[in-house]
């Protein structure tokens, strides 16, 4: 599938900004089932300096700074992309979590240790005792790992609601466990603390998801969001995707920008300014198939 990606941020600042300094990661990664066809992000006012990098997950950064007062920031990144659906999981056939548990403590291979870097503790996913407990139903002895992680997406997709007004950015995540209600990010950081809890990897992801409209209903322009699910190291098979907010092992309908540890380490655009006061922020994103 070819997806056309447009994502607009727009601050507005009550007071001129005299400096400001940036880091934006809306840029597509590049993989076995994902090729960027064009990309590009266009800044206003223009910024001083820009810069492209790779931070420390291979995500694609841009850092740029305005050192010219300024009273609003609009950052529109647009890119169109080849996705392909990677060969469906066999559950079953993965080893059992506490295998894959062992290998993660002993193996010291380079890619077996970036990967338990990833069953730590990290600044929005605390390792909190609730979350095991949570988690136990499904990490049964002997389990296959995939079993285990599919049983646990659906039980999260069935006992929390999808409600954007019940949480933000700042939302603790024992906070969201006790009120049963948040967002995409919150119910990937939610799996991600319950499969940390069993001493296995799992990294938090970003991008954008196809939505489709209701029967007879027009797509509105803008009405899209940035979404997020996470990913599970099973050994030889490396990562795989879930998204616990649709209950879905995600495919060519999903499009990967980052992943990192959390939110913290993938978010789309943040900065640090020199005046501004109060400020709003609006952010629109649009996915459309293409040709």
């Amino acid at each position: 599938m070819r997806l056309r990606v447009r994502h607009r941020t727009h601050y507005g600042y009550g007071e001129a900004v005299t400096t400001s300094h940036h880091e934006a990661r809306l840029s597509p990664r590049e993989s076995e089932y994902q090729r960027t066809v064009s990309q590009d992000i266009q800044i206003n006012p223009a910024p001083q300096t820009r810069k492209r990098r790779f931070d420390y997950f291979g995500n694609r950064t841009v850092h740029f700074s305005l050192s010219a007062p300024h009273r609003e920031l609009e950052v529109i990144a647009t890119s169109v992309v080849d996705t392909f659906a990677p060969p469906v999981p066999a559950l079953d056939a993965t080893p059992p979590w506490e295998q894959v548990r062992e290998r993660l403590r002993t193996d010291r291979r380079r890619d077996v240790l970036d990967a338990f870097a990833m069953t730590l503790e990290s600044p929005n996913v605390p390792l909190l005792d609730q979350l095991r407990e949570y988690a136990e139903p499904s990490f049964g002895q002997g389990v296959p790992l995939l079993v285990a992680v599919r049983d646990l997406v659906a039980r999260i997709h069935k006992d929390f609601v999808y409600d954007p007004s019940a949480t933000d950015l700042l939302t603790p995540l024992d906070q969201v466990f006790t009120q049963r209600r948040g967002v995409c990010q919150d119910f990937a950081h939610l799996a991600i603390g319950c499969v940390r809890n069993y001493g296995l990897a799992a990294r938090y992801v970003s991008g954008y998801l196809l939505t489709r409209p209701p029967p007879g209903k027009v797509k509105l322009v803008g009405a899209d969001a940035s979404h997020a699910w996470f990913s599970v190291w099973v050994a030889e098979q490396g990562w795989v995707d879930f998204d616990p907010t649709n209950d879905v092992i995600p495919a060519d309908e999903h499009l990967t920008t980052a992943f990192g540890r959390d939110f913290s380490d993938v978010t789309p655009l943040r900065g640090v300014l020199l005046g501004a006061g109060s400020h709003t922020l609006t952010v629109n994103v649009d996915v459309t198939p293409t040709t």
